[in-house]
């Protein structure tokens, strides 16, 4: 029940942990399951329906139920320490985040139980997403499982935006905030602006297919290409999404083991900023070969080809920042190190695909396919490793061990390269995406061999993370509140795991990298910035929990409500159910805003107990 109702930032961000973690385990599954179809050719280990499915549901997973919870975790986890807050601006509606975010993911995924899952691929592009194309409930599940998901997720952006603006220490300008902190705040800048067009395109491709609307069907006045329009202006913003806050933690864990300030710190801001505001620009370099012209075409080559300038300013900042360093190697700090020429390799494979021309011959081959896991799972995963086994005494009190971690790196990252470096040959060959087997004699055979041994290997890696796990979790709560002994930031001032307070007082910021500017002056903590006395905390509240619960029975029901022309026998049906879930979630709108929370105190006693002194 503690679990159920918690509205404390660091259980929600091991919530967030263990659902994203999950849901990478089964969307890893189904890449598995991928390649094992593709290793040899004119293979029928899967039928070329069952195959579709995978690919959709692979790519849908990764992209939102897994890749996204899991920064969710780190930044739930993390952000409210590093600006020395006790909570985030909004417990309750953080809550209400991630239950909505699971119940979302779990109707997506309960479509392989209900005779067939998604079959439109990750980016369900008209018509193919349309009835005529999809006629069962498949892409249905995906409509409204992502609405739902994607509920979670803009209230999440809101809440850390609001937290950043608000909530930081006194003498934390934002100018004194660490880089994981920044990213975090311009990712969740772009959540606000980029999902609502999501939601939009959504919205419109149920109205398609639940009530026959006619917004991306042709043949009614409608236009397929506006779905490629409004998916990837959200699209490619979602990208940046992904990756900044992977950055950020890129940033915190090479400075931390060189044992120097990150260098050129400004520069990074600036970048983190810029690349931001450039991702809203650059969505049709997906859609060069839907014939927009010349004219539009340059000027999004354009557009994407600056992107690389602000990346490469945070490149060169890393390797300065190690450059002359005092380099740990621990695995937190491999991830890391093993982030930045893979980053990169991506980043110029993106620029190659940036020249509309080139772009005609790689589009909708494996060369793309490449580029994007080098720059998600190259990037993006690598980056989450990395932050977990930096940031896992924090969360947990626990370290996990470092032999079992270095194994994780050393079989993930050659897996990692074996699988997808390859795949750039195969899509310059003419292999294309997407297609379910191949002939025998195209030279595809033994680089798609190479390319599932390496898928083989990943999953290996990710089994020996989940073995590190397991096994750190026999251990004492013992780490102490530095273990790395070079902890620049606040999060590492206070006991692992922290109180549920966080901060007994809250400190005063002095600086950039607040704790190592105490330290290098003589000090063993922080200064507090208020007396002891008594703390306000949220209390724990069921109604997000029941409130994603309804969203879950709303979207089950009015998938399977019959047409509007029959719409009396409907309401003992479809729904029936559907009205029934949308009531669970006014109902407990109603009764939060009836009962409005005044949270509990903790007292001076207490406070001075947990920190060991005396009442």
């Amino acid at each position: 029940m503690d679990w159920l109702t918690t509205v404390d930032h660091k259980k929600i961000g091991i919530l967030y942990l263990i659902a994203g973690g999950f849901f990478f385990l089964v969307g890893g599954l189904e890449a598995l399951l991928i390649r094992i179809q593709l290793w040899k050719p004119m293979n029928d280990f899967v039928s070329a329906d069952t195959f579709n499915e995978l690919l959709t549901m692979h790519g849908t997973t990764m992209i939102f139920l897994a890749a996204m919870p899991m920064l969710f975790a780190l930044m739930n986890a993390v952000v409210p320490l590093q600006i020395g807050a006790r909570d985030v601006a909004f417990p309750f509606v953080n809550s209400l985040g991630f239950w909505t975010f699971l119940f979302g993911g779990v109707l997506l995924n309960v479509s392989w139980f209900t005779g067939g899952a998604p079959d439109a691929g990750w980016t369900a592009y008209a018509p193919l997403a349309g009835t005529t194309y999809s006629g069962d409930h498949g892409v249905d599940y995906y409509v409204l499982g992502l609405q739902i998901a994607g509920i979670g997720t803009l209230i999440g952006g809101i809440n850390f935006l609001v937290t950043i603006i608000n909530m930081r220490a006194p003498g934390m300008t934002f100018m004194r905030m660490p880089l994981f902190t920044w990213t975090a705040f311009i990712t969740s800048a772009l959540i606000l602006f980029a999902f609502p067009a999501l939601t939009v395109g959504l919205a419109a491709l149920m109205f398609d297919r639940l009530f026959d609307a006619n917004f991306f069907d042709p043949s009614g006045g409608g236009n397929a290409v506006l779905w490629e329009h409004i998916f990837w202006i959200f699209g490619h913003p979602e990208v940046y999404i992904l990756i900044l806050p992977a950055f950020g933690v890129i940033s915190e864990v090479i400075s931390t083991f060189s044992r120097k300030r990150l260098f050129g710190y400004s520069s990074m801001v600036f970048a983190t900023i810029l690349i931001g505001f450039l991702g809203f620009m650059v969505w049709a370099h997906h859609m060069f070969t839907t014939g927009l012209g010349p004219v539009a075409n340059a000027l999004f080559s354009i557009a994407t080809m600056l992107i690389a300038v602000p990346t490469g300013i945070k490149i060169f900042n890393w390797l300065f920042t190690m450059w002359g360093g005092s380099i740990k190697f621990t695995t937190a700090n491999l991830f890391a190190v093993g982030f930045v020429p893979t980053f990169v390799m991506g980043g110029v494979t993106g620029v190659m695909l940036a020249a509309a021309p080139a772009d005609f011959q790689y589009h909708d081959s494996y060369f793309v396919v490449a580029h994007f896991h080098y720059v998600i799972v190259g990037g993006l995963i690598l980056g989450i490793f990395a932050g977990l086994h930096y940031w896992w005494p924090k969360m947990f009190g626990r370290m996990l061990n470092e032999g079992l971690g270095k194994l994780t790196f050393w079989t993930f990252f050659t897996g990692f390269h074996l699988t997808f470096f390859i795949q750039h040959f195969l899509g310059l060959l003419g292999m294309p995406r997407r297609i379910w087997t191949y002939l025998d004699g195209l030279g595809f055979n033994e680089m798609n061999m190479i390319s599932t041994v390496g898928a083989v290997l990943m999953g290996l890696g990710t089994i020996f993370f989940l073995l590190n796990v397991v096994v750190s979790s026999f251990k004492p709560k013992n780490a102490p509140a530095d273990p790395w002994e070079d902890g620049r930031t606040l999060e590492w001032t206070i006991p692992s795991p922290p109180p549920e307070y966080n901060f007994a007082q809250t400190p005063l910021v002095r600086g950039y990298d607040a704790y190592w500017k105490e330290k290098m002056d003589g000090h063993s903590g922080m200064t507090p910035a208020e007396p002891i006395g008594p703390i306000h905390m949220p209390s724990p509240s069921i109604l997000p929990f029941f409130m994603g619960l309804g969203l879950f029975i709303a979207g089950f029901g009015f998938m399977y409500a019959p047409d509007w022309g029959d719409l009396f026998a409907g309401f003992k049906s479809g729904y029936a159910v559907g009205i029934v879930g949308l009531l669970i979630v006014f109902l407990c709108m109603f009764l939060r805003s009836v009962y409005d929370d005044h949270g509990f105190h903790i007292e001076e006693e207490e406070i001075l107990r947990d920190k060991g002194g005396k009442a």
